[in-house]
């Protein structure tokens, strides 16, 4: 009984490796982000020359969002790994970043919610931006959604301060 009790544990402890795709493809979803970056810094440069001030503005923010996204991916991806699947073996290199290794579940958490609502306020600028292109009605339903993201960041924070003093 011994033998199946060790092989399961095995068994479910290699388990985690089946999270790798998963990461895999967070990684290509940055690669596709870097496509769409370029994309949108081709539509950009022109409008420095030919658009209105809020158009460029526009653009810029779109340009911020999308590497906001970049660098939540790039976070989910390391942590998550490191967390669930393995170790990242990067010696001694100069470049690892400081918090590799050191972001734990709740970490992250705050992290993704944090970044939520960056990229939710920066949607919110951009219709203010452009705030005659918008209805009463949907800078209403942006603010009240942005709103919700800032008040879930909080109580998620909260509740990480509350039961990490246990």
């Amino acid at each position: 009984m011994k033998k199946i009790e060790t092989m399961l544990e095995v068994l479910i402890f290699n388990s985690r490796w089946l999270l790798a795709p998963f990461y895999l493809g967070l990684v290509y979803a940055i690669i596709l982000l870097l496509v769409k970056f370029a994309k949108e810094i081709t539509k950009l440069t022109p409008l420095v020359f030919t658009g209105g001030g809020s158009d460029v503005i526009v653009g810029i923010l779109s340009l911020i969002d999308i590497a906001l996204v970049a660098n939540l991916l790039l976070i989910i991806v390391f942590a998550g790994y490191e967390n669930f699947v393995s170790k990242i073996n990067t010696g001694d290199h100069e470049d690892r970043p400081d918090w590799m290794g050191h972001v734990g579940f709740s970490d992250l958490k705050i992290k993704v919610i944090g970044s939520i609502v960056a990229i939710s306020a920066i949607e919110l600028l951009k219709a203010f931006v452009n705030v005659e292109e918008f209805t009463n009605e949907q800078l209403g339903w942006k603010v009240g959604i942005h709103l919700t993201f800032v008040v879930s960041g909080v109580l998620f924070a909260v509740m990480d301060k509350l039961t990490s003093h246990k």
